[in-house]
């Protein structure tokens, strides 16, 4: 299983301008955030202030970060950065030293 970074942005032409549209939208997305949450995949997750876009630790395996993403498609954009673990660091090392 992997763990992943993920920077996501909402994508400003799905961005409603009435502001009760977008708060209903701002609903739905923090739904399915929540249920990715319980789910076990989302670890963490946070939204920098005013800016619509933000972070998301999640673990996985490709297909299953996949799977995830796709269900905020066309409203949020993705980019996805696989991170080493120390534990896997310390791995390379010893390879490294011998």
């Amino acid at each position: 299983m992997g763990k992943y970074l993920l920077m996501w942005s909402l994508d400003p032409s799905q961005i409603p301008v009435d502001p009760k549209e977008r708060g209903a939208g701002w609903s739905l997305l923090m739904g399915l955030i929540r249920q990715d949450q319980k789910n076990g995949i989302l670890k963490d997750w946070g939204a920098f202030t005013s800016e619509g876009r933000g972070y998301s630790i999640v673990e996985g395996s490709n297909v299953e970060v996949m799977k995830m993403t796709e269900q905020y498609v066309p409203y949020v954009l993705f980019e996805t950065h696989p991170v080493a673990t120390m534990k896997e660091i310390d791995e390379l090392l010893k390879h490294m030293t011998g």
